[in-house]
């Protein structure tokens, strides 16, 4: 295998396309595609700056099988890396089992009209492709991907089981902004606003959004205010991992973002049902996307670092008493701009889809079936992290914190 096809000209398919050219062994093939092409032509330009490579670029619009079936069998594509919006994960499984190759994406389907984060539709392909013989990877970004991968490595290398896991999501980064999301607003204002859920002794805890925080001391940010939140992963770590007692998600968020965000939620503006504006339907939090800044633009503006990780507790492969580890990665803002020019935020889910590529094009994780990422073996996706840019860190806790 060495062609392949990244759908989506964001901040992460940015990152994504510029690290795969630095891996010309791996991706001989590139091509960028896109409802808007004229992103993709920009994209290509710097990673031409950047890395020497020549990538493709394609207008697309992913909502219609054939178009991209039909772009697929153009560029032989043979793995598509789905980095647009989660409202296109089926459509874009749909194609790839049509044009017989492999699929890769960051976050799971979101139905349009509903803020639901769950992982049935697409656990729902797991015959289909199975009986192709292609290999659908879900979740290989950061949160999903890493944090589910760390888990997975240390109940490998360290644990023979987990009981505790809490996810830990800590954006110490700065951008001057008054308010500015670090990812596609849309969906980040959609993951914020929904009711906050864990997994704790084999069911769901619902809470509302926002209401549940704690101040943690971030190695290398320092103390932040985390909010319990939903996340994916939650999911699907509860599902492979039976033996887990309690699973959480935890994000930070500085108390001018939750401020506006509750301004926002209060007059309607992140509403994801249409109204009637002057005759037109429009839907609010679309509108709002619109008017605020693009994540994939702040990259300059942004200092600070981030810190993402795992804290595990469960029993010691030693067979002695429990045992907790931190496990995580710190990223800084500034050198990833420099290197990619993106801000971290887009440079820690860009290079995880990039390496879980390169974990399907190799041979490493290809399996046919629909996988989510802590199903697969770890060690060759940690080593990557390492020498491309996201390096980790493991250190044995006294205990699991009380939060």
């Amino acid at each position: 295998m060495e062609k392949v096809l990244v759908v989506g000209a964001g901040g992460v398919g940015s990152v994504t396309v510029t690290k795969m050219a630095m891996h010309p062994e791996i991706f001989k093939e590139i091509t960028l595609a896109s409802r808007t092409v004229s992103k993709c032509e920009e994209i290509a330009a710097n990673v031409k700056t950047r890395t020497g490579v020549t990538i493709r670029t394609a207008q697309l619009d992913a909502m219609k099988v054939a178009d991209t079936v039909a772009l697929i069998k153009e560029t032989g594509a043979e793995l598509l890396v789905n980095l647009a919006l989660p409202y296109q994960d089926l459509v874009l499984m749909d194609a790839c089992l049509e044009a017989g190759i492999h699929y890769l994406d960051t976050a799971n389907y979101e139905p349009e009209d509903e803020a639901k984060f769950e992982y049935k539709w697409q656990w729902a392909y797991q015959e289909r492709f199975k009986e192709a013989g292609l290999t659908a990877i879900l979740g290989a970004g950061f949160d999903p991907g890493v944090t589910s991968i760390m888990a997975t490595w240390v109940r490998k290398h360290k644990l023979d089981g987990i009981r505790l896991i809490d996810v830990l999501d800590c954006n110490g980064g700065d951008n001057g902004k008054p308010f500015a999301t670090n990812f596609n607003p849309e969906i980040n204002i959609r993951e914020v606003t929904a009711p906050a859920r864990h997994w704790e002794n084999g069911a769901w805890i619902e809470t509302p959004a926002m209401t549940h925080k704690y101040e943690f001391d971030f190695p290398e940010v320092g103390k932040k205010n985390m909010y319990l939140m939903y996340h994916e992963e939650l999911e699907s770590m509860s599902t492979h991992f039976p033996e887990i007692e309690r699973a959480r998600f935890w994000m930070t968020f500085g108390d001018a973002y939750i401020n506006h965000v509750t301004v926002l939620q209060n007059v309607g503006m992140t509403g994801i049902e249409p109204v009637m504006h002057n005759g037109q339907e429009i839907i609010p939090l679309q509108f709002l996307k619109t008017v605020l800044p693009d994540p994939s633009e702040l990259g300059e503006l942004t200092k600070g670092k981030t810190c993402i990780g795992d804290i595990i507790t469960g029993p010691a492969k030693d067979g002695g008493a429990e045992k907790t580890y931190y496990i995580y990665n710190i990223c800084d803002h500034e050198e990833c701009y420099a290197e990619v020019g993106s801000q971290a935020v887009a440079y820690t889910t860009g290079v995880p889809a990039m390496i879980g590529a390169a974990m399907v094009m190799n041979g490493t994780w290809r399996a046919p079936g629909v996988w989510n990422t802590e199903q697969l073996d770890p060690d060759a996706f940690m080593d990557m992290l390492n020498s491309d840019g996201l390096p980790w860190q493991v250190v044995e806790l006294d205990g699991h914190p009380e939060f």
